[in-house]
């Protein structure tokens, strides 16, 4: 088929290379002429494990970047990838959502056929049908009959996407009429998984809902292992013992500094904004949030707890992006920790394998090092914040430090005289 990517980041990049791999003609529609440049020459701007392969593969042959929208006019699905971020009040941003929709709309002005509009970012519910549907027919110029309406939500785990897009537990596809649905459903031939056909809302609503309840089982997991702290219980014991339950399974209940990145943190949030917006009291989200929040500052607390005063001291930030195989930071729990550190005057040094550059954008007063060893050195403790497998292989490099005060916010440590945030 031949598909239209509006939107070149995480999302819309991982989904246009998946789509080339699997033999579609694939265009991938980017503002950022930068983004555009590196994408046909074959380099992600971004990290992602396995893209860089599939990328080299597909450039210029069945994947092309390009500034303008031309090739919707030839498109026979277009998918928007475009950016949904927080707004201060929590609600979700949808600028960039009517922006790609109003152009998306004029281009399809010159697409003499069928063509399925699929939105793929995470919005809140009614907003394909409500928002994206009408600017798209207005600009257009075209009826419900000559351009179908989809909701596709993406469950790309990052440091896993190529996997997760590849090998999918399901696939979801929202549609308020059979042929959109029956139309997307098409370009997923050759992936094996279940299809789920629901309505365009409640697509939007299992995106939102499936976040909230990964974020709930994490700060479950964290005010669980707050407790076991008190009490001298390991809660990676509890947890282990909990997660053998098929009701409740193992996957995110490792205890720990909380959850960050792109989607769950403000996915929870628009959900809370959603339900306030519709007269209810999100008491467990708004909990969820809270737990998430605080979690980070018990590092601080607990490095307190062992050093006194931290102002002057040198203390080593191991682990600067929200989670090991990505270079991104956005909502990492080192942000706030490293924050509260500078605050009480302490000297911060620190280290990430990928992060680094997109963490000095905000702090570039901090100290940065090219390894975890040179970060140690010297230092009056130490916060791991990220589980990087090669910090698992620290041992000898903590006896670099002034003081061996070592905090971990990931399990990841094997090495002896490590303390666990909630462990």
């Amino acid at each position: 088929m031949r598909i239209s990517i509006v939107g070149g980041g995480y999302v819309g990049l991982v989904t246009g290379t998946c789509f080339a791999q699997l033999g579609n003609d694939v265009t991938i529609i980017e503002i950022n002429a930068e983004k555009v440049t590196k994408i046909n020459k074959g380099h992600p701007p971004i990290y992602e494990i396995g893209l860089e392969d599939l990328l080299k593969q597909n450039a210029g042959k069945k994947l092309r970047a390009s500034t303008g929208f031309e090739a919707i006019a030839s498109a026979d699905i277009v998918f928007i990838c475009v950016g949904t971020p927080q707004k201060l009040d929590g609600s979700a941003d949808l600028s960039s959502i009517e922006s790609a929709s109003s152009s998306v709309g004029t281009a399809l002005k010159n697409n003499l056929s069928y063509c399925c509009v699929v939105v793929k970012s995470t919005v809140p519910p009614g907003t394909t049908e409500k928002i994206v549907q009408p600017v798209v027919l207005k600009t257009s110029g075209k009826t419900e009959h000559e351009v179908g309406f989809a909701m596709n939500p993406e469950f790309l785990r990052e440091g896993r996407a190529i996997e997760d897009f590849m090998q999918p537990d399901r696939i979801v596809i929202g549609s308020n009429d059979l042929r959109a649905g029956k139309h997307v459903a098409l370009v997923y031939q050759g992936i094996s998984a279940p299809v789920i056909h629901t309505g365009l809302t409640a697509a939007e609503m299992i995106k939102y809902t499936s976040n909230a309840f990964l974020a709930t089982k994490i700060s479950f997991a964290n005010e669980i292992g707050n407790i076991c702290k008190h009490l001298g219980i390991d809660v990676y014991e509890v947890m282990k013992g909990v997660g053998y339950d098929p009701r409740i399974g193992p996957s995110f209940l490792n205890a720990g500094a909380g959850f960050g990145g792109s989607c769950l943190p403000k996915d929870v949030s628009a959900l809370v904004s959603l339900a306030k917006d519709a007269g209810e009291n999100p008491v467990m989200l708004q909990s969820v949030l809270t737990v998430n929040e605080q979690q980070p500052f018990r590092m601080v607390a607990l490095l307190e707890a062992k050093l006194g005063s931290i102002s002057g001291k040198r203390i080593a930030v191991l682990g600067l992006s929200f989670k090991d195989n990505t270079d991104d930071i956005r909502e990492s729990r080192a942000i706030p920790v490293i924050r509260e550190l500078l605050q009480k005057r302490a000297y911060v040094t620190a280290y990430d394998p990928m992060a680094i550059s997109n963490m000095r954008q905000v702090f570039p007063g901090i100290e940065y090092c090219s390894c975890a060893a040179d970060t140690l050195a010297g230092s009056d403790g130490c916060l791991v914040m990220t589980e990087w497998p090669e910090f698992s292989r620290l041992d000898k490099e903590f006896d670099q430090m002034a003081h061996r005060v070592i905090i971990e916010g990931r399990r990841i440590l094997t090495c002896k005289g490590a303390d666990g945030v909630c462990w």
